[in-house]
């Protein structure tokens, strides 16, 4: 009886680390919930560039890729262990609007990619696909 529980226990333990493990990897790109000023900090101790999405709540594009493009894994697995990811929400965040004057974003989506002295090192307005999101990684991390 206590060798079925134990192998019971253990292929319920061994499907739950394989559930777990499998939603780490699909789930896309990690957000951080912090401010421009602390990811620039952590951008300055990491050596990691700051990945930006400028967008609205209003904004379709910007819908279509946070269910696409932004949850694609390869994309995922790019930027999470390469870039500091910030989502901004341009009109709500108090971050928007410094971000707006700075970089002059006028169009949603809008994309930045700076460095920890918040030095624009990519723009890129409109749209993305998983495919352009990997381009624009390679192309600053190169």
């Amino acid at each position: 009886m206590i060798k079925k529980i134990k192998v019971i226990t253990m292929a319920m333990l061994s499907l739950l680390i394989m559930t777990s493990a499998g939603d780490e990897v699909s789930k896309g790109i990690e957000f951080q919930k912090i401010t421009l000023e602390k990811a620039k900090t952590m951008s300055k101790l990491t050596g990691k560039p700051i990945f930006i999405d400028c967008y609205t709540d209003w904004c379709g594009p910007c819908k279509i890729m946070a269910k696409t493009a932004f949850v694609d894994q390869k994309v995922g697995v790019l930027y999470n262990s390469n870039f500091i990811n910030l989502k901004v929400e341009m009109e709500k965040n108090a971050d928007g609007r410094e971000i707006s004057r700075m970089y002059k974003i006028n169009a949603y989506p809008t994309l930045l990619i700076i460095n920890g002295e918040g030095e624009l090192q990519k723009k890129v307005v409109g749209m993305q696909k998983a495919g352009g999101l990997i381009q624009l990684a390679n192309a600053v991390l190169k």
